[in-house]
């Protein structure tokens, strides 16, 4: 299974972007799926987690701004991001919830004026 991730870029607080990260092989609507991230000199962190039966879980750093959702016909799964702070400026993976899968590249959101 390969993950990959899409949709960073740079954007000014309170700002919005929606990643995107679509996924190989034949499993992926059974799955429970994740977004994570990682700031420079912090450890990988779970934000939002999504199941097979679409229940969500969010960090409460990003609960209430950011939603995550999945289209299992396209193998995708998404992160809208609204209201942005500087402290989400952060590289954005998605993953198995748990990870399972090898990590890819990611995508880099900065969000800064």
């Amino acid at each position: 299974v390969q993950l990959q991730a899409s949709g960073g870029g740079l954007v000014q607080p309170g700002g919005f972007l929606r990643l995107s990260c679509t996924a190989s092989g034949n499993s992926f609507s059974i799955t429970v799926m994740g977004w994570y991230r990682q700031a420079p000199g912090n450890q990988r962190e779970l934000v939002a987690r999504i199941t097979a039966g679409r229940s969500t879980n969010y960090a409460d750093s990003v609960k209430g701004r950011f939603t995550i959702f999945r289209d299992n016909l396209k193998n995708t799964v998404y992160l809208q991001m609204n209201s942005l702070k500087p402290e989400d400026t952060a590289v954005y993976y998605c993953n198995t919830a748990p990870s399972m899968i090898s990590w890819g590249q990611g995508t880099l959101v900065t969000v800064s004026s």
